[in-house]
């Protein structure tokens, strides 16, 4: 009798146990959070890199626009561009760009001046340049012999632009390493790079950038961490 009651009371404790589903809730979840985490962190780092890249892409953009249109002159003489005008430039490409993005530790900004020179040729007369990384300009560089060097227009292929006679196009350059939210594992991406351009607004004086001090310093394209 003993044994016939304790089987019969591990029957019910079993049927009960059978027909108990307080916890199945819990044991699912516990399943499919690994799937859940994984799906949530892929959509944060894809949202943070079209974050990133419309950020970097309105940096190129303001800085474009900015620097054509700074220079001291009057209605009746051209503008002068000064170095401390174009250092001006990039702290505030700095500022737009935030810390979060970094863009002078993790990337670099190249601004070129495109001119025509009197044979006909486009060519880079000046180029400056800020930024710890060291990627180049994609479509040239400038120096001092630059109407010997000609190149044709900047920017990719199909959506060249020029400048016309007598004036300049600024175009920036924007190459930014991508920091991963997350991890580098959820996207593809690992370098951002944007580009832009604008005609100079006024009659500029296209001779050179002068140095407004004589000491101001020269954000030189041949060195990689910032302004020399």
């Amino acid at each position: 009798m003993y044994v016939i009651r304790k089987l019969s009371g591990l029957k019910r404790t079993l049927s009960a146990l059978a027909g108990d589903t307080s916890g199945l809730a819990l044991i699912e979840l516990a399943y499919s959070l690994p799937l859940l985490m994984g799906i949530g962190m892929y959509g944060a780092e894809v949202a943070n890199v079209a974050m990133v890249k419309m950020r970097v892409n309105q940096v190129s953009m303001h800085a474009a626009d900015n620097a054509s249109r700074i220079g001291e002159g009057t209605l009746l003489s051209v503008k002068k561009i000064y170095e401390n005008e174009i250092n001006d430039l990039f702290i505030g490409a700095h500022l737009q760009a935030g810390s979060y993005v970094d863009i002078f530790e993790h990337g670099r900004i190249i601004i070129s001046s495109l001119e025509k020179h009197s044979d006909g040729d486009q060519y880079i007369h000046w180029q400056r340049c800020k930024g710890k990384k060291t990627h180049p300009s994609s479509y040239g560089t400038a120096g001092a012999n630059s109407p010997s060097r000609p190149i044709n227009g900047m920017g990719p292929t199909g959506a060249k632009v020029s400048a016309p006679d007598g004036q300049a196009v600024i175009f920036v350059e924007i190459s930014y390493d991508y920091q991963p939210l997350i991890s580098d594992k959820f996207t593809s991406i690992r370098r951002i790079t944007t580009h832009s351009a604008f005609n100079v607004r006024d009659r500029r004086d296209l001779t050179q950038i002068y140095n407004q001090s004589g000491s101001d310093p020269v954000a030189s394209c041949s060195t990689y961490d910032g302004i020399t």
